[in-house]
């Protein structure tokens, strides 16, 4: 029996009394990629975590409207896009249903997994207070990728502050906390859509600890952001390195392992470094760099008291722009939203591109543009649920 990746109640109600005691992640196709005995922080879903999920399925289906039923993938399915399925069966011990039975007791937390162009997150919907329903610590646990659920981050919905719609705040899969994440407010706005059942364009105010983000949902589906304005002031980036150009850092030389990098400081709320190579590599190959060597030395350079989000770039025209990203608290990800904006503004700074640009990251395309007429950087990107579940703590 299994439990796919719908969010009916109805579903759900048929997996009662199947605890999981293992998850095989089956491709679009059909294909079982894996399967492995699950950890404290896996999914669960004994009798009482299955009435627990069909609960939180219930939340989502509160509307008569049909179309809350279900969680749907947009667009044609095809191998990349992965659907969770739960490979449910019984316990072949005593010693394994009690173990089940103990943890029925326990607390549940329920949640939706997003993804923004292969940058992941658990979506936990926290309306209900304005304390996290998961501390750093467990985050770190959920969002390991072979002992919990997998994830880049934990982003919580919140309710609105200071006359915005809703709050969004995230533990990064290191326990830290950023400011924002452009991949992740365009996950939290669909997350939203989903929870109030909305359709067509909707556009939302979202505080985050970078000021307040408007994403507008597309009736394509993509999420169209307003990343606000670009912060250039070195000090306030913040980075130690002496500005370059009025008050920014542009192709500032900054000195790694006994190579001078030229890199170029942005914040979209959150600090980022951008480079496109060294003095002695005018032309970057990002696919050729070893990131996880590199990276960590960028983000922990004493240049930047916050540590920094590091993003390596290549020029494929004045408008197309390849890039990969070590981000901070999170290492190496498919994909950074505020990464990318702050991409395009380096590269008009340094005379490298256009305002309006495709940037290529490893999880696929976004669109980015700065704007002149306002100052303010202009995301749009996809943003598609994966699976839902609840995990016992």
């Amino acid at each position: 029996m299994t439990v796919g990746p719908t969010r009916s109640g109805a579903h759900l109600q048929r997996a009662k009394g199947f605890p999981v005691i293992s998850r095989t992640v089956t491709t679009a196709t059909g294909t079982p990629s894996r399967s492995r005995s699950l950890q404290p922080w896996a999914v669960a879903m004994s009798s009482a975590a299955a009435a627990a999920a069909t609960s939180f399925a219930a939340k989502f289906a509160a509307s008569p409207a049909p179309s809350r039923r279900c969680l749907p993938l947009r667009g044609s399915p095809s191998p990349r896009r992965a659907v969770a399925m739960m490979a449910v069966s019984t316990p072949r011990s005593s010693a394994a249903a009690a173990f089940l039975e103990r943890r029925e007791s326990e607390r549940a937390v329920h949640f939706v997994k997003y993804h923004g162009l292969g940058n992941d997150f658990i979506m936990v919907d926290n309306r209900d207070s304005d304390v996290p329903k998961v501390t750093p610590e467990e985050a770190v646990k959920l969002c390991d990728r072979n002992f919990g659920v997998g994830a880049d981050g934990v982003i919580f919905v919140m309710p609105g502050v200071n006359g915005a719609d809703y709050t969004m705040r995230i533990f990064n899969s290191d326990g830290s906390e950023p400011e924002m994440c452009g991949n992740g407010v365009r996950c939290f706005a669909r997350f939203i859509a989903e929870l109030e059942n909305l359709q067509g364009i909707h556009s939302f105010k979202i505080h985050t600890g970078a000021g307040l983000i408007i994403p507008e949902i597309q009736n394509d589906g993509k999420v169209k952001v307003d990343m606000g304005q670009p912060i250039l002031s070195g000090p306030d980036v913040p980075t130690k390195l002496p500005s370059t150009k009025n008050e920014a850092v542009v192709q500032a030389d900054l000195a790694i392992d006994g190579s001078i990098w030229q890199v170029t400081c942005v914040s979209m709320g959150n600090p980022h470094c951008v480079t496109f190579g060294t003095k002695e590599l005018k032309v970057l190959h990002v696919d050729d760099l070893n990131l996880s060597d590199v990276g960590p030395k960028f983000e922990h350079h004493e240049m930047f008291p916050a540590r920094t989000n590091t993003e390596f770039v290549q020029v494929l025209s004045h408008s197309h722009l390849k890039m990969r990203v070590w981000e901070r608290g999170a290492g190496a990800t498919l994909a950074c939203g505020t990464g990318a904006c702050a991409v395009v503004v380096a590269a008009v700074l340094e005379g490298r591109a256009e305002r309006k640009c495709v940037v290529d990251l490893p999880g696929g395309p976004l669109e980015i543009e700065w704007r002149e007429n306002d100052n303010h950087v202009y995301m749009t990107g996809p943003a598609e649920a994966v699976f839902y579940g609840s995990a016992v703590h």
